[in-house]
């Protein structure tokens, strides 16, 4: 093995095998490691990592559903163009923020939250159940109790279970199958450190009210008060990953 690590054997030694030399490529490509048009040899890959082919094939595989690559016979594994790369799926977001495009794939992403989230807040405070706003207020008190005290991994879970309700609630399927990018940006802002140690106060209230709006049927309210937290998120940015 590359690190000295005793071989994986068994169903989830391939797992765990797949999974290893899967993260490896996937982090190269998006970080811009292998180019565009750069061709990969499975042999060449097993080798590297001292695997199986079938093993590397099996990482192929996912990296080809992700289009990030494309297997042809009598060519190989190409890397495809950024521009044909399924940005939206949430291994290619993680790869992408743990590289060095960082500040410019969080920004990409929250000018698609902006775009897309108050739209979602002002159609969930028309189609809310009742259910969904008691979420939506037990998820924004969860995020007032742990905006203190340097508690941003348990602060993380009420704020993407919120934003998650919200793209939900709005009855728009499209909206709600964009819960797992909001979810990556949310992850990836808060494992790479572009986030204060304490979440800002004000958008911590605005949460709070968010769901307070939806719960009262206050469309535009709920989609004015959530154009504030995207713009907050943006501007947070400007100060952390310039």
């Amino acid at each position: 093995m590359e690190n000295g690590a005793p071989a994986d054997t068994g169903e989830n030694g391939e797992k765990g095998l797949h999974g290893r030399v899967l993260e490896s490529l996937g982090h190269a490509i998006t970080a811009g490691d292998y180019p565009p048009g750069t061709v990969l040899r499975t042999d060449e890959l097993a080798q590297r990592f001292d695997v199986s082919r079938t093993v590397v094939r099996e990482a192929i595989r996912v990296l080809e559903s992700m289009r990030l690559v494309a297997s042809r016979r009598r060519v190989g594994v190409t890397v495809r163009p950024t521009e044909e790369w399924n940005v939206y799926d949430p291994r290619v977001i993680g790869w992408r923020l743990a590289g060095r495009d960082r500040p410019r794939q969080l920004r990409s992403l929250t000018v698609l939250r902006s775009a897309v989230e108050p739209v979602a807040a002002g159609l969930a405070a028309t189609h809310a159940t009742p259910a969904q706003c008691a979420q939506l207020t037990e998820h924004a008190m969860g995020m007032v109790a742990t905006s203190r005290g340097q508690q941003l991994d348990a602060y993380l879970v009420h704020d993407m279970a919120f934003h998650r309700v919200v793209l939900t609630a709005s009855g728009n399927e499209m909206f709600a199958r964009l819960a797992d990018v909001v979810d990556a940006v949310l992850t990836g802002r808060t494992q790479h450190h572009v986030m204060f140690t304490d979440p800002d106060p004000a958008a911590v209230t605005l949460h709070v009210q968010v769901a307070e709006a939806v719960r009262t049927g206050d469309a535009a309210r709920a989609e004015s008060l959530t154009r504030e937290i995207t713009a907050g998120a943006m501007a947070e940015l400007d100060v952390l990953a310039p």
